[in-house]
C-alpha cells in the first residue's frame, strides 16, 4: 500500500537498488537522490509511479527502460547526471505522459539551442528545467510556500480588528449618549420633587394658616403695585 518511497543518501550496491521490486506497485512517488546509481536498468515495474527523482547520480544513458517500467511518468528530475547529449534523451518521447523534465547541472545544458531543441524532440513537454517554453515558470505546488495564505490571515486579522474598534467606538458613543439621557431625567425629576415638596407642605398646613399665607401673599403683591402707582 505504500504510495511514496524516499531512498536519498542511501548507496546502492554497485549500481542497483536493493529492495526495490514490483511490490511496490501503488507506489507513485519514488525519490532516489544521491544513491550512486549508475543507470535505470534494475527499476522494477511501476505502473502507477508519476514522479521520480533521480537526481545527483552517475546517470549517462539507458533511459528507454524508463517507458518500459514506468509508463505513467509525468515528472522526471535528471539534475546532476552525466547527460551530456540532446540524442540520450530521445526515449523519454515514449513518456506520452511526461510533463515536467529537469535536467540541471547536466553538461547537455551547455548546448546551443538546448532549451529549444529539448522542447522539439519532447513535444509532450510543458516544463524544462522549471520553466515552459515561453520562459513562464512553473506553478509552485505548495501555495502556502510562497506565504499568501498568512498574507491573507494577516490581512483578514487587520480588517477583524478594524472592525472590532469601529464597533467599541459606537459602543462608547451610546454609552455617553445614555449617560446623559440618565443625567437628564434625574434633574429633571429632582426639580418636580422639589416643586412636590413645596405643594405638600402647603398641603400639611391647616386651612386657615394656609389661607393666611396666600393673603399674606396676595398684601405683599398689592402693596408692590401700590407703590409703582406712587412712583408714577
Amino acid at each position: 500500500q505504500v504510495k511514496e518511497l524516499v531512498l536519498d543518501n542511501c548507496r546502492s550496491d554497485d549500481g542497483k537498488i536493493v529492495g526495490l521490486s514490483s511490490d511496490f506497485e501503488n507506489l507513485e512517488f519514488l525519490s532516489m537522490i544521491n544513491i550512486n546509481l549508475l543507470s535505470v536498468s534494475n527499476l522494477p515495474k511501476l505502473n502507477k509511479l508519476r514522479k521520480l527523482e533521480l537526481s545527483d547520480n552517475r546517470i549517462s544513458g539507458g533511459l528507454e527502460v524508463l517507458a518500459e517500467r514506468t509508463p505513467n511518468l509525468t515528472h522526471l528530475n535528471l539534475s546532476g547526471n552525466k547527460i551530456k547529449d540532446i540524442n540520450t534523451l530521445e526515449p523519454l518521447k515514449k513518456l506520452p505522459n511526461l510533463h515536467s523534465l529537469d535536467l540541471f547541472n547536466c553538461e547537455v545544458t551547455m548546448l546551443i539551442n538546448y532549451r529549444e531543441s529539448v522542447f522539439t524532440l519532447l513535444p509532450q513537454l510543458t516544463y524544462l528545467d522549471g520553466f515552459d517554453a515561453d520562459d513562464q515558470e512553473a506553478p509552485d505546488s505548495d501555495p502556502e510556500a510562497d506565504g499568501d495564505g498568512l498574507e491573507d490571515d494577516y490581512e483578514n486579522g487587520e480588517d477583524d480588528l478594524d472592525e472590532e474598534v469601529i464597533d467599541d467606538e459606537d459602543d462608547d458613543l451610546e454609552g455617553e449618549e445614555e449617560e446623559d439621557g440618565v443625567d437628564d431625567e434625574e434633574e429633571d425629576e429632582e426639580e418636580d420633587g422639589e416643586d412636590d415638596e413645596e405643594d405638600e407642605a402647603d398641603d400639611d398646613l391647616p386651612r386657615g394658616e394656609k389661607r393666611k399665607r396666600n393673603l399674606e401673599d396676595e398684601g405683599e403683591e398689592d402693596a408692590e403695585e401700590e407703590e409703582d402707582d406712587e412712583d408714577d
